[in-house]
């Protein structure tokens, strides 16, 4: 996650990450969690594979009437959660498939909240409510982060159900109104990269606080649909667009960040070298308070619907499977270092080929995502494939 805003105007944030750095985790701002020292990992969980739509990206291919027995029950859950607070983790995001679709979700985030958890909500905003969003803010919720693809047309394709654009932003609205901080998340992909100004200027109208890009990862569906991908000087110049916007933005205003391409973080140093800005050795302290901008296996963590753990939620395979939480708690797995998935993940900087072997940025960097190169090239630590860094 490249937190262009924060890194753009940087001077404030670093003296902030600073006065929190070495504080305990649960008295740290959301916002500064990624510079905090703790290495805990921030958990994906998908609580539910059940959707209400049927995304054409879907990195968990859900959809509608899966309900599953062998997800994990109420009781599992609540133990999982109970373990994570034990373990002290900066922050549980409850993801799926639809969340709220999940039958015993209230009790779980209340649960959450009760054994002192920061949480948050990942979503495709259709079932918020007025009412929805309010409980949503009673249980504890601290953020929502609302998938919202393009202009209503184009939403509503990408995620194949009329309508649900017009809930998504309705959603939003709820969240302002009743001071429930939330979000727009955006996969692009060929079908509505041109869109991408249109959602800049909405949620500016709507007054929502952050704008999130995720750029497309072959998981899932998304697996279908890679030949949807841009490419890469193609991302360069979208990133431009976003970095620009962030310089003439009021960071106080609206936060712009991307996810699922850590080169990001070498354009945005390139790019504060180009124009001479002041910021240049902030944004760096920044990316080096973070460690690798790929997070995967270390500052980050996802649970799938039954159980199972991966470096990240994108990471789905058997082969990178860390172990599962019936068999043993996720705290022991997250810290056994004897583990092979996480050991390689934690040094993977060691393990990279081609371009991203020899990268003077490799280490701020940590060689981009690994998911992309494994799906281009058949090899985990091939160099990544959308990377426009020339040294």
């Amino acid at each position: 996650m490249i937190r262009i805003t924060q890194l753009v105007h940087g001077k404030g944030t670093v003296s902030e990450a600073l006065k929190h750095r070495k504080k305990p985790i649960h008295e740290v701002p959301s916002r500064l969690l990624a510079f905090a020292e703790t290495r805990r990992p921030v958990v994906f969980w998908n609580i539910t594979s059940r959707c209400n739509l049927a995304c054409e990206h879907c990195y968990l291919s859900a959809g509608a009437g899966r309900k599953d027995s062998q997800e994990l029950s109420s009781a599992e859950a609540k133990e999982f959660i109970r373990d994570l607070a034990q373990m002290g983790v900066p922050l549980l995001l409850f993801t799926g498939g639809e969340p709220l679709l999940r039958h015993d979700f209230w009790e779980l985030a209340e649960c959450a909240t009760e054994n002192g958890l920061k949480t948050a909500l990942s979503t495709n905003g259709t079932l918020i409510t007025k009412e929805v969003a309010m409980r949503l803010k009673d249980s504890g919720i601290e953020y929502v982060g609302v998938s919202l693809d393009g202009a209503e047309r184009t939403h509503d394709k990408m995620r194949n159900q009329p309508g649900c654009f017009r809930k998504a932003v309705q959603a939003l609205r709820n969240c302002m109104e009743i001071g429930l901080k939330a979000g727009i998340r955006v996969t692009l992909t060929r079908d509505n990269y041109t869109e991408i100004e249109y959602l800049l200027a909405l949620s500016r109208e709507l007054r929502v606080p952050r704008f999130c890009v995720y750029w497309l990862v072959p998981s899932g569906r998304g697996r279908e649909i890679y030949n949807k991908q841009l490419k890469p000087q193609e991302m360069y110049r979208i990133f431009v667009m976003l970095y620009q916007h962030a310089r003439a933005i009021d960071p106080e205003e609206m936060e712009i960040l991307t996810v699922d391409a850590p080169q990001d973080g070498v354009y945005l140093l390139e790019k504060l070298k180009e124009d001479g800005s002041s910021e240049y050795e902030n944004a760096l302290k920044l990316l080096q308070y973070t460690g690798d901008s790929c997070s995967a296996g270390d500052r980050v963590a996802n649970v799938d619907p039954y159980g199972n753990v991966y470096p990240c939620q994108f990471a789905q395979m058997e082969e990178l499977k860390i172990g599962n939480i019936r068999e043993r708690r996720f705290s022991e797995l997250w810290n056994d270092q004897t583990n092979p998935v996480l050991t390689a993940f934690r040094e993977k900087t060691q393990h990279l080929k081609g371009r991203c072997a020899t990268c003077p940025y490799r280490e701020l960097c940590g060689g981009g995502c690994r998911i992309r190169a494994f799906a281009q090239y058949g090899d985990i630590w091939a160099e990544e494939p959308l990377c426009n860094y020339q040294s």
